[in-house]
């Protein structure tokens, strides 16, 4: 029979109803649903005072208890299939003390069970106010910036360590899931690690419902990146904001630090880059509270942070859409639309999203076409015309109907202009292969520099274009040695030659 252990309250309320109420046993038994031999000790028992409690005897085990300790917890940063098993702690404790040591196998692996259970359990309940070494909050701010002239509402993601107070920060175009993953990745590889445990307000690139017991159901993308990368999750209260206040306070400061004056840059990718190079600097300030550097006490975050896997994490997502009779489809609800190519009209093609680009996917998985993402509630539209060249050489009738006649500069306008259907079909066949090959942009090229020659065969352009793009070998000179002979110089003057050619022409008259 397993041993009922009551609580203090149950043996009161049994004591009371033997001793005041003058309950039977059997009566007691029925009552509180206990079994009669706890009731039976309960009742027997004549003192409940704190019992004195005995030092802990020494024990061999204890001699081995700090290695023991000190390679499980290492194991908490490693892979599941690189920690240690009590086998391995066994012969590593043997291989470090040889003969001297005297523990058993059994002892070891029944320390080594309950260490790991300590260290591995996850810690329900309330939220603790203060946060360990090596977790991390995560939370997203609005933000306006400038890239290549074009201004973006977009987010920014901050990563915060509230042990330290450092914080890093990355700049996207919206809050997908995909920039979540990448400003994540990028802060992980930049910090050489991954936090034990992140904490999150219930966003919804990650939370799809908050369930019964204030358990979170999260989106199956999530799942697989927090298994991949191996960390642990806390997600705050609705509207409790006081639970990731260190997070909030970066976001602020951040925008006021980092994003007044709107930036301004050219490439997107690269700018995270010197974010975070920003980021470290910034941590080099003092602690607000603590007499040293956020740097210095970001270093025992960084002691306690899990390794980088192996493998790197593919972030992307694939969506299967239908095109319409022009090749075209739509995301985000049919707010943004993509060109893919005529080929593809009405089909179904797969596409590859990721935080910058949407590419659309042929039969082997190849891109179409490549197109900078969409972000935003506006309809907007991106369109990658060189796909429908060759459509449009075999219709060249329709050329100053569509939207690629006026990605043409005026000079190569004027040749469509002063030339018939045919050589347009040729020019566009042409523009087609080459823009395949190195770009529109060369194509384009290629036709300006014709405009000297006047020529706008379909050869003609694709020799000029190898000629233009073929590049020319610096060959060293070639020194003969001294015992090749020298030749003669030779005769060039052909009038000999010239005099046969007009006896010839007088004897054919």
């Amino acid at each position: 029979m397993k041993k009922e252990v009551l609580k203090l309250e149950e043996k009161n309320q049994i004591r009371e109803l033997y001793y005041e109420h003058g309950y039977s046993k059997s009566k007691i038994e029925k009552v509180t649903k206990h079994n009669r031999r706890t009731i039976s000790k309960c009742v027997a028992k004549d003192s409940f005072s704190e019992e004195k409690k005995n030092p802990k005897r020494k024990t061999k085990l204890d001699n081995y208890k700090s290695d023991i300790d000190l390679w499980l917890e290492e194991d908490i940063k490693a892979r599941a299939k690189q920690r240690h098993t009590a086998k391995r702690v066994y012969d590593r404790l043997m291989e470090k003390h040889g003969e001297n040591f005297d523990c058993s196998y059994r002892t070891i692996a029944i320390y080594v069970a309950k260490k790991k259970e300590s260290l591995f359990k996850q810690e329900p309940g309330h939220l603790p106010l203060q946060h360990k070494f090596g977790e991390a909050q995560v939370d997203f701010g609005k933000a306006e910036f400038i890239e290549s002239g074009i201004k973006h509402s977009g987010s920014y993601l901050v990563v915060s360590f509230p042990a330290s107070n450092a914080g890093f920060f990355q700049l996207f175009k919206g809050e997908t899931q995909e920039c979540l993953f990448e400003g994540l990745i990028n802060v992980f590889n930049h910090i050489g690690g991954v936090p034990r445990k992140l904490w999150f307000d219930n966003m919804s690139t990650v939370v799809t419902a908050i369930e019964k017991g204030g358990n979170r159901k999260v989106t199956e993308s999530f799942l697989k990146f927090k298994m991949h990368y191996g960390f642990a999750t806390t997600f705050c209260n609705p509207a409790s904001g006081n639970e990731k206040g260190n997070v909030e306070n970066k976001v602020g400061y951040f925008r006021r630090n980092f994003l007044v004056p709107i930036p301004e840059f050219n490439s997107l990718r690269e700018y995270n880059k010197e974010l975070l190079a920003k980021s470290d600097k910034d941590n080099e300030k003092p602690h607000y509270t603590k007499e040293k550097r956020v740097s210095e006490l970001f270093l025992e975050d960084k002691s306690k942070l899990l390794y980088l896997p192996e493998k790197e994490y593919l972030n992307f997502k694939y969506e299967t859409v239908k095109t319409d009779g022009y090749g075209k489809f739509t995301l985000n609800a049919g707010v943004h639309t993509y060109s893919s190519s005529p080929k593809f009209a009405r089909d179904s093609i797969t596409v590859r999203i990721t935080a910058h680009e949407v590419i659309p996917l042929d039969e082997e998985y190849k891109p179409i076409v490549t197109h900078k993402r969409l972000y935003g509630s506006q309809k907007q539209e991106q369109m990658n015309w060189l796909p429908y060249l060759n459509t449009l050489s075999k219709r060249p009738r329709a050329l100053k109907y569509s939207e690629i006649y006026e990605l043409f500069p005026q000079t190569v306008k004027s040749i469509f202009d002063n030339s018939d259907f045919e050589k347009h079909s040729e020019i566009l066949k042409a523009v087609a292969d080459i823009s395949i090959k190195s770009s529109f942009e060369t194509a384009v090229e290629v036709l300006e520099k014709l405009t000297e020659y006047n020529k706008f065969d379909y050869e003609s352009i694709i020799a000029l274009h190898n000629r233009m793009t073929t590049p020319v070998l610096n060959l060293p000179e070639m020194r003969l040695s001294a015992n090749v002979p020298k030749l003669e110089e030779i005769n060039t003057d052909i009038s000999d030659y010239d005099k046969f050619l007009e006896i010839g022409g007088t004897q054919n008259v």
